[in-house]
């Protein structure tokens, strides 16, 4: 194990760590501002790749091609919403039965292959020819300024529309779905846009990471969900200890990503320790299950303190 090898690789980690990042504010507006547990991220993230990569073939420009991939990643999360809230189906198997229909979609969109690539060679970078990459492994600092400056532009956006009426009305139907219905606020509207918005960016990530590795693949998506979470749960643990007092929701979007570029630091380590590859899902469920019960220790310590605390205030005044 050579340090300086591990150093090597941190780059690419931070690169990848970024475009994972925007997935997991995907996954945030559903699992945080909308309180439901969306699983169609897993499909639609490979959505967000095949369209990607298809349309590059087909000769798109890669902003174009990220365009409509975003688009159909609105659909998908579009299709959840409606299952939900037209057709009475719980959220969380609405989100089962859209992943599982996407594995054949996706199919159909790759040409019914599995995996599909689009060459670096054959399509260069964006700022070469105009109609290539935006992000790839092969230019690593490109692809972290490249990844870094969309996650800041889709953060802006996100914090100012969410403090919009409508942004508003979202959160508060996460927030208290029965208060808002009370305010005339229709909830059932608002977890279909919420829906739609957050695979929207799901679809954003796995075009880019798509592109990141010249590769599309069907089963690119998967366990998707899991390291979204693993990226939140990090990111906010780290953004309560910075910030003990609160932090406004763009810093704690910041701090998702941050997550998801320490979750994909942690991974590196993990493989540069020579474990084996096929226990990182092992590893990414303790990562979780850590960062989870962090927050619940921390109030279990402050509440046995302060009865601790009480006890023996009252011990001393009985004397």
């Amino acid at each position: 194990m050579n340090f300086l090898n591990l150093l090597s690789r941190m780059p690419s980690a931070c690169a990848q760590g970024i475009l994972w990042g925007l997935m997991a504010l995907g996954v945030y507006i559903t699992f945080r501002v909308l309180d439901i547990a969306d699983l169609s991220v897993d499909g639609t993230f490979a959505t967000g790749g095949a369209v990607t990569v298809m349309l590059i073939i087909a000769g798109f420009p890669a902003w174009l091609a990220l365009l409509i991939a975003i688009l159909a990643g609105i659909a998908a999360g579009l299709c959840t919403g409606l299952l939900h809230t037209k057709l009475g189906i719980p959220a969380i198997l609405s989100g089962i039965l859209t992943q599982f229909a996407l594995y054949s979609v996706n199919l159909h969109i790759m040409g019914m292959k599995a995996n599909q690539t689009a060459s670096l060679k054959k399509y260069g970078m964006i700022f070469e020819n105009g109609k290539g990459f935006l992000v790839s492994s092969r230019y690593i600092p490109a692809a972290i300024g490249v990844g870094f400056a969309i996650a800041c532009i889709v953060i802006f956006i996100l914090y100012r529309y969410f403090g919009t009426e409508q942004g508003s009305a979202i959160r508060a139907t996460g927030s208290n779905a029965a208060m808002a219905s009370a305010q005339g606020i229709n909830i059932n509207n608002m977890k279909v846009l919420g829906l739609s918005i957050s695979n929207g960016i799901v679809a954003l990530s796995g075009g880019l990471m798509t592109q990141f590795q010249g590769t599309a693949d069907v089963n690119i998506g998967r366990g998707a969900i899991v390291i979204g979470l693993a990226s939140i749960i990090i990111g906010e643990v780290f953004c309560d200890i910075f910030f003990r007092k609160g932090a406004n929701f763009a810093v704690r979007m910041t701090f998702v990503i941050f997550g998801g570029v320490l979750y994909y630091v942690a991974m590196t380590v993990i493989l540069w320790l020579k474990m084996d590859p096929n226990d990182l899902k092992l590893f990414t469920a303790i990562i979780v299950a850590i960062f989870l019960a962090v927050p619940y220790l921390k109030n279990q310590a402050k509440t046995s303190f302060g009865r601790a605390a009480k006890m023996a205030a009252n011990g001393k005044g009985e004397k």
